[in-house]
């Protein structure tokens, strides 16, 4: 029971203990009143009979004194009169039975009134005439004692109800401190910062006001810290000191991520060896300017061509990796890239074109970063070798269908439905149960078994991924694969899923018509978060209203504060792949463990992903993780 209402109760009980206690009073004080009244005015009448039966009863007229009794009946409350002649013991008795009009008949039968008698001799000098019997009625007193009752109830009512509709308003207004308090305790309980609250002007509720602000404020300022911890080991880790760029660590742990999921794009590694001329020419500290303001104009440019990662991986060599693009985008970012180097270069007093090199290599089907890596460094000996600005990698795997055919087939599939779903679980590190599936999507093209490494890439550059995401859940639902799975299920959403508010519109439609909401979870990628937190938040509030649950894909890849997991709120972070292959003699350790105590800060669920063998398990045994998922336990079918 809440405060008010154990406040609101004691007052409401005072206050029927005061109004029963009045009514008692008040009930016993009439009684008490109407009885002496009712034994007064028998004792007067009594007198005034006596005396005016003197004259009938010394001349023995009998119907004078039947008259004198009748008119006493007539004016009041009496039950009987009985007369005795003491000359000849004869006695007269006259009855009247008063009906009580107005009072219910369970009152009458309370009995609250005792029967009243009066007795008297009715004397003539010193000769007694007779003896006077009179029996009082009860009615009055039940009359009267009914009548007053039921105005003091309506009176104390009135009063009771307005009494109470004060107390609520009243208390209502005092507790307000007491509410704020409680909504201040909760946000602070589900790890939410807010404002401080105002400090009421109630003496008593001033101190604890007061200590919830400071205690506030002391958590916003470890979780504020534990933000601040994350940056700095990410700049002292996985940044380059003088260009600014991410390092060779980032850059590897990041390609081994990107190769993991159904991505395009390619992998570029430039050598400029016009720098150590810079250096040779200025010394270190124009070249450590040089290089800075290089990268600054790298990212300049080169971001407005396509989404990549700049890093600096050595003295003098650069890798760019281009994370969604086909080969005209990435031949256009190619020449972007030549064309920066070379103003810089003229700024710097080199000759431009001249003593850098540039290897290319496209991602094509499956591949690992050894491969990727090869080509690219391959390529970048080649230019080197013969002496030319770039080479492009000749891959000679061919793609599957061309722009267009994709078009066509995934438009076709998503409309006729055509995807196979594999599942992997998300074993929890505590207990041999599961925490969660997550599923995985094929595309039937015929007799073939398209993988989603093969067609995700183009869902994004065909702008068909609010469509396939719609696709995707209604077959969920169809295949009743909620029902099929005792644990949640968890979806990838596209990142035009995130910002398209027609697919908020129908995913608000789903969830709130469907039964088994609560074991729906979706991926939001931590890119999208960065990229877009207004639409991120419009559809994070949408799933957690229909009382679904999502989490936060490939967190810890991005550069940023963490501080928009208290603005979201998931329920679940899954740590990005690099962190499965970054080397405990690194430190990466240090950010893992300050990434993870960011969240567990704020009571979410860390799964770590990427596992493939016990090894790299064993590792985050001490970080104290929730969950993991890798193919140490490969996805399977749903079939199976």
């Amino acid at each position: 029971m809440t405060l008010f209402r154990q406040i609101y109760s004691l007052l409401f009980g005072l206050f029927l203990l005061v109004v029963a206690s009045l009514g008692y009073v008040q009930f016993t004080e009439t009684q008490s009143f109407l009885t002496k009244q009712m034994e007064s005015d028998l004792n007067n009448t009594s007198n005034s009979l006596g005396i005016m039966l003197v004259p009938d009863l010394e001349a023995g007229d009998i119907v004078g004194a039947e008259t004198l009794i009748n008119v006493i009946f007539e004016g009041g409350y009496y039950q009987q009169v009985k007369l005795t002649w003491l000359v000849d013991g004869k006695q007269q008795v006259w009855e009247n039975s008063v009906k009580i009009e107005g009072v219910p008949q369970w009152f009458i039968d309370l009995d609250l009134f005792e029967t009243i008698k009066k007795e008297s001799t009715i004397t003539s000098g010193w000769i007694q005439l007779a003896r006077l019997e009179i029996t009082a009625h009860p009615g009055f007193g039940y009359h009267e004692l009914w009548r007053t009752m039921s105005n003091a109830i309506i009176v104390f009512s009135l009063l009771f109800l307005i009494a109470i509709i004060f107390a609520r308003v009243g208390l209502t207004w005092i507790l307000k401190p007491l509410h704020s308090i409680a909504e201040h305790a909760r946000e602070i309980s589900q790890r939410k910062f807010g404002p401080d609250m105002p400090v009421p002007k109630t003496t008593e509720l001033k101190s604890v006001v007061v200590a919830f602000n400071s205690m506030s404020d002391q958590l916003k300022l470890i979780f504020n810290s534990l933000d601040e911890e994350v940056g700095e080991l990410r700049k002292k880790n996985l940044v380059d000191q003088v260009s600014g760029l991410p390092n060779r660590q980032y850059m590897m742990g990041h390609l081994s991520s990107w190769l993991n999921e159904p991505k395009s794009g390619a992998l570029v590694m430039a050598k400029l060896d016009w720098l150590e001329e810079v250096h040779s020419k200025y010394g270190y500290q124009v070249r450590d300017e040089t290089i800075r303001l290089l990268s600054e104009k790298l990212k300049e440019h080169l971001d407005e061509v396509s989404t990549s990662i700049v890093a600096r991986i050595a003295a003098y060599e650069f890798a760019f990796l281009i994370t969604s693009s086909e080969h005209d985008q990435t031949s256009k970012y190619l020449q972007t890239l030549i064309r920066t180097i070379n103003q810089e270069m003229s700024k710097a007093g080199c000759k431009p074109n001249e003593h850098f090199a540039i290897g290319v290599a496209e991602r094509l089907g499956q591949m690992t970063v050894s491969d990727i890596l090869a080509q690219a460094d391959n390529a970048l000996q080649k230019a080197i070798k013969e002496d030319k600005i770039f080479h492009w990698f000749e891959n000679t795997e061919k793609q599957l269908f061309t722009r267009e055919q994709w078009r066509e087939h995934l438009s076709s599939a998503i409309k006729g439905r055509r995807f196979k779903f594999k599942w992997q679980p998300v074993q929890l590190n505590d207990s041999d149960n599961l925490l969660q599936r997550e599923l995985y999507c094929q595309l039937e093209l015929g007799d073939k078994m398209v993988h989603a490494g093969q067609f995700m890439p183009y869902v994004e550059l065909l702008s068909l991924g609010a469509l396939l995401d719609k696709c995707l859940i209604e077959k969920v639902h169809e295949e009743q694969l909620l029902s099929r799975s005792l644990e949640p299920i968890a979806i990838n959403l596209t990142f035009q899923s995130l910002s398209d508010p027609k697919f908020h519109e129908w995913l608000n439609q789903f969830l709130s018509s469907s039964e088994l909401s609560e074991r729906i979870c979706f991926d939001i990628p931590e890119a999208g978060v960065y990229s877009d937190p207004d639409s991120c938040q419009a559809i994070c509030t949408i799933i957690r209203d229909n009382g679904a649950h999502f989490g936060i894909d490939h967190f810890g890849r991005q550069f940023g504060s963490m501080s928009y997991l208290q603005t979201l709120r998931p329920s679940y972070v899954k740590l990005d792949q690099s962190f499965a292959y970054y080397d405990e003699s690194e430190h990466s350790s240090e950010l893992c463990r300050a990434l993870i105590n960011v969240a567990r800060g704020l009571d979410i669920k860390i799964i770590v992903t990427g596992i493939e063998e016990i090894a790299q398990l064993d590792r985050f045994t001490p970080l104290k993780t929730n969950a993991y998922m890798g193919y140490i336990s490969p996805p399977v079918d749903v079939e199976d």
